[in-house]
């Protein structure tokens, strides 16, 4: 199954999106026509922390029409630093709800379908089909590769980002299933833990770009970091950028 992006464009827009939209629609290649083509997209981001928040917030302010977000647990005081959809008053309340609550405070026209659970293979199943374009902001290689994997059977575009301490990196990968993460990590790191340090200023730099790769996806404009991946140090203020190839016997891509 191909998938073609980018996605057909609305039929219009209304007078208040037009206002709400009007200085990004000035950005040459994008316009009226690429802010249809956000209004009619779905966008999945598995995880909304530090990371996806950010992804989502940028979403949301752009236009997206619907977001699917997979976020399970309540909110802690760790999350503060950096989890900018989190707030004091909603600690030990379920995220999603927060979540949903800051997004629709930003754009009420917005759609989103709220999972309270974090991407498995089986949500992953069933809920990557049904967007345009999925973002990868967990910190678990289980949901991560999750997502990669069902991007490949789907032929789903997919923009991976990640971070650590002062470091980050994003990659985007086609639709055309190859490469995809698994060339690059074929197997969970055995020096991976689920607590690292950070600081919500990393987080929130690799997640601004991701949601820039995202738009330029949906409305067909740009170029996106497909078969490159940029890796960058804000401790150095650093930036990199590496090629990426399909590996031949990568389980999931090869196939």
């Amino acid at each position: 199954m191909n998938h073609d992006l980018p996605r057909k464009p609305a039929d219009s827009l209304s007078d208040e999106e037009k206002a709400t939209y009007q200085w990004q629609m000035w950005t040459p290649g994008f316009g009226e026509e690429g802010q249809r083509r956000l209004k009619n997209s779905t966008v999945l981001i598995s995880r909304c922390g530090g990371l996806g928040s950010v992804v989502a917030y940028e979403l949301a302010a752009a236009g997206v029409g619907r977001l699917i977000i997979a976020h399970a647990g309540n909110v802690k005081h760790s999350d503060l630093n950096r989890q900018l959809l989190m707030t004091h008053q909603w600690l030990g309340k379920p995220r999603i709800e927060t979540i949903e609550r800051r997004l629709k405070d930003l754009n009420p026209r917005l759609e989103i379908v709220g999972l309270d659970a974090n991407l498995d293979d089986e949500l992953a199943e069933k809920w990557v089909p049904q967007a345009d374009v999925c973002v990868g902001a967990a910190p678990m290689f289980e949901e991560r590769f999750a997502m990669n994997d069902a991007c490949v059977r789907h032929r789903k575009p997919h923009v991976n980002c990640a971070m650590f301490d002062t470091e980050a990196t994003i990659s985007t990968f086609s639709g055309g299933g190859q490469p995809c993460l698994r060339c690059l990590t074929p197997e969970i790191p055995e020096f991976w833990k689920r607590e690292f340090p950070v600081f919500g200023a990393t987080s929130g730099t690799v997640a601004c770009m991701g949601a820039m790769e995202t738009i330029k996806l949906l409305a067909g404009f740009g170029k996106t970091l497909e078969q490159r991946i940029l890796r960058f140090d804000l401790r150095e203020m650093t930036f990199n950028e590496f090629s990426i190839r399909n590996i031949p016997h990568c389980n999931i891509c090869a196939e």
